[in-house]
């Protein structure tokens, strides 16, 4: 793709419950009108209460999403995507794979987990903050 502007992405983590969908929601918010967004997880998780909460604060809007895997998303949407952006080795992995049927471009992101933080409620939320500000200003950047 060689930085090239494509027409829908798909970000993609270990669980599809903080980093992907925190990317999508971010996405949409800057992008939305002219790019297709989705998120996938290898295995989907619980929802995460701070994702939420971090993305209020700057007025982005998670919306409805529900954590899924790529296998229900390929289900429920189908996997066309031009670029598949993954957060997390275990993604990056499943993502090469399904390139060998999908015609999708693939990059790596390496993001840190904040739900990994340790410490009081602040300390975390900041952590979630951190990764939001990363992934925006990585996002912009790419897609902008």
């Amino acid at each position: 793709m060689g930085g090239r502007r494509p027409q829908s992405v798909l970000f993609a983590c270990g669980h599809n419950v903080i980093r992907s969908p925190m990317a999508e929601a971010i996405g949409r918010y800057y992008f939305g009108r002219s790019i297709f967004f989705g998120s996938a997880g290898v295995r989907p998780g619980e929802p995460d209460p701070f994702v939420p909460i971090v993305l209020d604060e700057i007025g982005i809007s998670l919306g409805k999403h529900r954590p899924h895997s790529f296998e229900e998303l390929d289900e429920l949407e189908g996997l066309n995507f031009d670029l598949i952006i993954t957060l997390a080795p275990e993604a990056h992995h499943k993502a090469l794979d399904l390139t060998r049927t999908l015609a999708a471009d693939v990059e790596y992101w390496p993001t840190a987990d904040p739900s990994l933080t340790s410490g009081n409620r602040d300390q975390k939320l900041d952590a979630y903050r951190a990764l939001r500000e990363g992934l925006i200003d990585r996002i912009t950047a790419r897609l902008g």
